[in-house]
């Protein structure tokens, strides 16, 4: 876009993607009648790729128009059917439509598309659903009701004041696919595109927002049994009174500890995603201004009694994992302390015993000086001996056993004084110059 226009000062360089993120995903207006099929597929990055490679080929086949690179919302009309196409972070999403009247759910857009790029889809369909807009002609009598939603138990409201009536079973039907209806009583194509837009992704991210229960239901016996066991470790710190005892318990938190994090790293994603989906749904909802009809369910209330509790079932299992790693934490903080303490004590105890030893050490290293100093001066005395005897003593006048008894005090001291000197040197000098 930028390329159309120069502005006279710099702008950043996201400046029109931040314009266009607003109107990615546009609503499209929707006669009535109309007929809606919409799927959505659990996808990976590889896949999300390999879908939109696929819209391309459709788009080939039908001689038509395909989407940009980079696009996340595309709509073109193939001519048998209008096709719609929505890349999510986790999944893609397809809407066929058609503008026709037939009988309820009988003759399905879906079945416009080829068979073989159906089948070729990739990723895991979460998504299935017929939609079907009709106009006030259309007989909605309970029995033509009963007979579209093979006899299931229907929520039924109204919307915009009266001016769309929308009826579900919210459940799978005999072809696998969901079914909703709405009535037209009165409603422009804008808005009853605004409406059919927001009914379908309801049902989508309600169904991407259930992903996380079977995750909750399998960890919540697992994590009730980690919590009693974490309980039997606990109770058992105050007697443990050995440090091979406490070690062993602190690698047995750490391996519970090990598998905790585990699990929530595997469900952290899943939760999070889970809490921004139920958002959305329930956003929809209010968007919807749904008003009762006499002896039926809104939507509104439906999701209060069969969606929040399972939600609520999810938020309780990622408040457990998270309350069981903060005490996982503080257990092993006390452990640790405690066998920090241990250590710390038998370090103390070794230190006395070094001190002990070192006294030892340095009385023994006295006495052991002054054997040496004497062994030093006995051999000194020796050496000064034979050194006299070939002198001419007795030319002057000397006795060899005076002058060795008169040498003996000064060698002695002599001895002893180089032999305190060096250890003073040895005491000054540091370590590492050794």
């Amino acid at each position: 876009m930028s390329d159309y226009y120069c502005l006279p000062f710099s702008s950043h360089p996201l400046r029109d993607q931040l314009y266009a993120e607003l109107h990615a995903r546009p609503f499209r207006a929707v006669a009535t009648p109309q007929q809606i099929s919409h799927l959505a597929f659990k996808a990976t990055p590889q896949e999300l790729n390999r879908a939109f490679k696929l819209v391309c080929q459709l788009c080939q086949r039908f001689a038509v128009e395909p989407p940009e690179e980079a696009s996340v919302s595309f709509w073109q009309n193939c001519g048998p059917f209008t096709l719609r196409w929505d890349r999510h972070m986790e999944f893609y999403a397809l809407t066929l439509a058609r503008k026709g009247r037939g009988e309820l759910f009988k003759q399905r857009v879906l079945d416009q598309a080829p068979e073989d790029w159906l089948a070729s889809l990739p990723g895991q369909a979460v998504m299935a659903l017929h939609l079907e807009v009709v106009d006030e002609e259309a007989d909605l009598s309970p029995a033509a009701l009963a007979e579209a939603f093979e006899d299931q138990q229907l929520v039924l409201s109204q919307s915009k004041a009266g001016k769309a009536l929308i009826c579900s079973a919210f459940r799978l039907h005999s072809d696998g696919f969901g079914r909703i209806l709405i009535q037209n009583r009165g409603m422009g194509e804008c808005r009853m595109g605004r409406l059919v837009q927001r009914i379908y992704e309801m049902e989508t991210y309600r169904l991407f927002a259930q992903l996380a229960m079977p995750i909750a239901k399998r960890l919540a016996p697992e994590l009730h049994e980690m919590d009693g066991q974490l309980a039997a470790m606990l109770a058992r710190i105050p007697t443990t009174d050995t440090g091979d005892a406490e070690r062993h318990l602190l690698e047995q938190l750490s391996l519970l500890s090990t598998r905790l994090e585990t699990w929530r790293a595997e469900t952290n994603a899943r939760f999070s995603a889970t809490w921004a989906y139920r958002d959305l749904v329930m956003s929809r909802l209010r968007n919807i201004h749904e008003v009762k009809v006499e002896g039926h369910m809104t939507m509104a209330e439906f999701m209060s009694r069969r969606f929040n509790p399972g939600l609520r079932t999810c938020e309780s299992v990622q408040n457990w994992l998270e309350d069981l790693s903060k005490r996982i934490e503080r257990a092993g903080d006390l452990l640790r302390t405690r066998v920090n303490l241990t250590l710390q004590e038998q370090n103390k105890d070794l230190l006395a015993s070094m001190n002990r030893r070192s006294d030892l050490q340095f009385r023994l290293q006295e006495t052991v000086e002054g054997l040496s100093v004497a062994a030093i001066s006995y051999y000194m005395i020796g050496l000064i001996s034979y050194v006299l005897s070939g002198l001419p003593l007795e030319a002057l006048e000397l006795k060899k056993k005076v002058v060795l008894a008169c040498l003996v005090p000064l060698v002695l001291a002599t001895v002893w004084w180089g032999v305190k000197h060096i250890k003073k040197r040895l005491i000054k000098t540091p370590l590492c110059e050794l």
